[in-house]
């Protein structure tokens, strides 16, 4: 059984998650992991999704705004042994519906080239590859995305 919350970042299985997504991009990053993660404070953010397997929360992600057009996707994360069963696609839709709800035209994002999978999804949810963007524009291991509603 699936189930989905909108929350913010204070939620308990939100906060779990991004420890874990943290660990992981650690190990991705490498060294540029502490300039990375600078960005990815989550006390401000007031939209947050958590997706449920049976009860147990396996997924998440949130949104914050960018600019008075543009949503950011931040901390997307689904738990290692839950990946290929569209559990990050329902984080995604869910996300992109409520930002369209609140009047955003479109979501923006930026991940690591070194994060494959996460790449090939994005292809895959009809995002396009932008220039890289913010305190990203000169990181060479980013790859920013965009996808207008």
């Amino acid at each position: 059984m699936i189930k989905i919350i909108r929350t913010n970042s204070e939620h308990p299985d939100f906060i779990k998650l991004v420890k874990e997504l943290d660990a992981y991009l650690k190990v991705m990053d490498g060294d540029e992991h502490d300039f990375y993660n600078q960005f990815n404070n989550i006390d401000v953010l007031k939209n947050v999704v958590v997706i449920y397997a049976d009860e147990v929360a396996v997924g998440c992600g949130a949104i914050k705004k960018f600019d008075e057009t543009s949503v950011e996707l931040k901390r997307m994360f689904v738990a290692t042994e839950k990946r290929g069963l569209g559990i990050a696609q329902k984080i995604l839709t869910e996300l992109e519906v409520w930002a369209k709800e609140l009047g955003f035209k479109s979501c923006i994002l930026e991940t690591g080239k070194r994060q494959v999978e996460a790449v090939g999804f994005y292809h895959k949810c009809d995002y396009k590859i932008i220039s890289n963007y913010g305190q990203y524009k000169k990181m060479e291991n980013s790859i920013c995305f965009e996808k207008t509603f």
